[in-house]
């Protein structure tokens, strides 16, 4: 699961730089993206990817959220390098491959010709670039976030897997809903403006 291969066909560039270079493409180039810049076997920038963002997402919470620090004894800065190091090494990683895993899953389910298992992992983490905001705490923010998100991960089903949007939809869908409504705050931001606009 987390191979890494030295000379990828396709795969994404290696370093800062390249994450910088696949947050950008992957939120302004999509499809373009998923369809060049997935390749089977090289898994590990895209794990990389997922981790940064889940990185910046708990940094924002901490910043701009002080009751979201955990309190590990040290004070506020241990303990928030602590609680990052834990999301890092720990809660990231294996939140991805337990996405990708239900994911393929349902994708064995509804698409009979598909992709790799590793191809999964790199569609969910690229999938996650938007989140990198989701720290902000701004219903709205994090709502458009999340929506960005599922967008961005039903279209790279749809382009690595080579199957209908329609039929990327409802394969991604439970995936989504876990991954951006419960992990990135996206079920609780929709709460928050449904009731600041007067729906509930």
């Amino acid at each position: 699961m987390t191979t890494w291969v030295q000379h990828p066909e396709g795969g994404r560039e290696r370093g800062p730089r390249g994450i910088a270079r696949a947050w950008v493409e992957v939120l302004v180039r999509p499809r373009r993206f998923f369809r060049n810049g997935v390749a089977p076997g090289d898994q590990a920038p895209g794990l990389v990817f997922a981790v940064v963002v889940a990185v910046a997402y708990v940094c924002g919470l901490f910043a701009f959220v002080p009751g979201r620090l955990p309190s590990l004894g040290g004070g506020p800065a241990v303990s928030a390098f602590l609680g990052l190091a834990v999301v890092a090494l720990l809660v990231a990683p294996a939140v991805l491959h337990l996405t990708a895993a239900l994911q393929t899953v349902l994708l064995i389910l509804l698409v009979r010709d598909r992709a790799g298992v590793s191809e999964t992992v790199q569609v969910i983490a690229y999938a996650t670039a938007p989140c990198v905001f989701a720290g902000v705490p701004i219903p709205a923010v994090r709502v458009a976030c999340a929506a960005y998100g599922v967008g961005l991960l039903v279209l790279g089903v749809a382009e690595v897997h080579e199957t209908s949007l329609t039929r990327a939809a409802v394969a991604a869908a439970l995936p989504a809903a876990l991954l951006f409504g419960y992990g990135f705050g996206g079920f609780d931001a929709v709460d928050a403006v449904a009731r600041a606009i007067g729906f509930l």
